[in-house]
């Protein structure tokens, strides 16, 4: 059995995964809190992707990814299947999306929560072990079933308290607070789950095949930063809570434009208005003379 390190580089990658779940459960909170107030159904799906890629694809995928920086085995190199790495990816994302469609549509209750929260943990784990299968080592990976089961119980928890979070949490404290928690959580489940991997090292030492970690880190740091930029952005021009408060008070302290008055026409006793050549400038007054004989 070949000896394992999760820590290769010290506290260097475990502070900086704890750091990316944190910041995006932060902006996952909030992006989830505009789902409530949405007006129409196609700003609820806006939001609910916005918030999924940042619980799904930040908080919970990137955090995977900067902590497995630190894994190493003693005798072998680590290389990366990307189209597992990618579905991976995906899997965070999609669980997530789904589990806020079900807290996020209709009144939210225990049966939604739950079923929510077990249909996320679920996914949660799911990319974790899809990502560890994405590993490429001189050697076969085994997993002590009881930590197995410990980090999907942790995952289906801390998924249930962030979908709980996500719909009932506003203020910016208490969202601050609760990524706090989330990336608690997050971190540990997934290092839960690092504890029970064991790697049996093979023999040979022939070739492994795959995408090293350096050539994965500067396409999914890239990604990353456009996508809490894009995050940031799409939440800084939506207007909140305050600004919908603000527009409906000048609205109301609008004072109404006065309607149009139509003019009224003086009396015409005799007929004169009758007469188109008396309105036309120029025209001489008629006299009796031009008055065709009887």
């Amino acid at each position: 059995m070949a000896d394992i390190n999760h820590f290769e580089y010290g506290w260097i990658t475990p502070a900086l995964s704890y750091a990316l779940s944190v910041l995006g459960s932060v902006l996952g909170l909030i992006c989830a809190g505009r789902i409530r107030t949405a007006g129409t159904a196609g700003q609820r799906a806006w939001w609910g992707l916005l918030s999924a890629w940042a619980l799904g694809g930040t908080a919970i995928w990137a955090m995977h990814f900067m902590a497995m920086l630190g894994f190493a085995v003693d005798g072998t190199r680590i290389r990366f299947d990307v189209p597992l790495t990618v579905a991976s990816t995906v899997i965070a994302v999609v669980a997530v999306g789904i589990g806020l469609a079900i807290v996020g549509t209709g009144r939210l209750n225990p049966v939604r929560l739950v079923a929510g929260g077990v249909f996320t943990g679920a996914g949660v784990a799911s990319m974790h072990y899809t990502g560890m299968a994405a590993m490429r080592l001189n050697g076969s990976l085994g997993y002590d079933t009881i930590r197995v089961v410990l980090s999907v119980v942790i995952a289906v928890v801390a998924s249930t308290v962030a979908l709980w979070l996500a719909m009932t949490v506003r203020r910016g404290l208490a969202i601050f607070a609760s990524a706090l928690v989330m990336g608690i959580a997050v971190n540990g489940m997934h290092f839960t789950g690092m504890s029970a991997l064991s790697v049996h090292r093979h023999e040979g030492t022939g070739e492994v095949t795959g995408a090293s970690v350096s050539t994965l880190l500067v396409p999914i740091v890239v990604a990353v930063i456009f996508g809490v930029v894009g995050l940031l952005y799409a939440l800084l021009a939506a207007p909140n809570d305050d600004d919908r408060a603000a527009a409906a008070y000048l609205d109301g302290r609008r004072v109404p434009e006065p309607a149009a008055v139509t003019p009224v026409s003086a009396p015409d006793p005799v007929g004169l208005r009758a007469r188109s050549t008396l309105g036309q400038p120029g025209t001489p007054f008629p006299s009796r003379r031009d008055t065709p004989p009887r």
